[in-house]
């Protein structure tokens, strides 16, 4: 009986149908066990290079602080002293004050007590300089009140003259990083898309964007070293966006923050957020060049059409003065 004669008959071409199916039916359930549980052994991995990275950046920071000192450097003994005379510490604490200073690029507790002292002896130093200009260095031909009033009015500036400070530099440190931000979301984009996890591709953009903006190197060094420390990583996408209070900043934290806990994908996100940013920067751009005609008005008044009538005006004169 050979192969032929078996396929034609019924019966046996039915049990070699049943034979295949229960074959096929045993091996379908029997599969998840017998194969490699490749996801397990990637997810593994990964789990194992991000302890690997983490505690690399760990030891980066370690030998850094070592090198240039800690972050929560320890008060000046002056400035301690001055804080707790004149019971200013339940003002430390204040929140607002912190993140204003944190803002401005100072961190821990010595940038705190500096600029509490400063607040407190500014006022006395304007008084006091005030009182001595106008007393005793200058005749000031004024009554006493007025003099006075002017001595206050310079220990009022004095006291909000720290703020200004650090407003001003909040200012131009937002300005830096809000010029360098698009570029840096191009380069943590073509990170994130040729394979990078997300702390190593921070890592690469701090590094990278560091000649164009220091400031905003040194926020996303920070970021990625808060990353390595802290348990959860959206708290530092959210201390970032803190720093630096700049709308697109936050935007691209929102961004991070639920790739990180609904698993979406980044690139496109992280691409539209770089095109909005570019949009913006050149709108800005747009914006300072359209104010520019009307900033020229009164320095053309003042300094081109005088010396324009005088070019024109001057041989004119001359001729009248020669004739008469």
């Amino acid at each position: 009986m050979n192969f032929l004669s078996i396929l034609e008959d019924p019966q046996t071409m039915l049990a070699f149908s049943a034979a295949i199916a229960v074959f096929t039916a045993i091996l379908t359930v029997s599969w998840p066990y017998l194969a490699r549980d490749n996801l397990s052994t990637r997810m593994r991995q990964v789990a194992s290079e991000r302890e690997r990275i983490r505690a690399r950046e760990r030891a980066k920071l370690q030998a850094s602080q070592a090198k240039k000192g800690s972050l929560k450097t320890e008060p000046k003994k002056v400035f301690k002293d001055i804080v707790d005379r004149f019971n200013l510490t339940k003002q430390a604490g204040d929140g607002s004050m912190v993140h204003m200073l944190r803002q401005a690029g100072f961190r821990g507790q010595n940038p705190v007590f500096t600029f509490l002292a400063f607040r407190l002896i500014m006022p006395v130093f304007m008084f006091t300089a005030a009182v001595v200009y106008l007393f005793v260095l200058v005749e000031f031909d004024q009554p006493f009140l007025v003099k006075l009033t002017i001595a206050i009015v310079a220990a009022y500036a004095g006291y909000y003259a720290p703020t200004i400070y650090v407003k001003n530099l909040i200012s131009k440190r937002q300005k830096s990083i809000r010029k360098a931000w698009p570029d840096a979301l191009d380069l943590l984009l073509i990170c994130v898309e040729s394979g990078m996890g997300i702390e190593t591709a921070f890592r690469k953009v701090s590094e990278e964007i560091g000649p164009q903006s220091l400031e905003l190197a040194e926020e996303i060094s920070l970021t990625t070293a808060e990353m390595s420390y802290l348990a959860d990583r959206r708290k530092a996408y959210e201390n970032l966006g803190m720093r630096t209070n700049l709308d697109g900043v936050k935007a691209v934290v929102t961004s991070l923050v639920q790739s990180e806990k609904y698993g979406t994908p980044l690139g496109h996100s992280l691409r539209v957020l770089a095109q909005e940013n570019r949009d913006m920067r050149m709108m800005e751009a747009e914006k300072k060049a359209a104010a520019l005609p009307p900033k020229l008005t009164v320095p053309m008044i003042l300094f081109f059409l005088p010396v324009l009538f005088a070019v024109i005006i001057t041989p004119a004169a001359i001729q009248v003065m020669a004739i008469e």
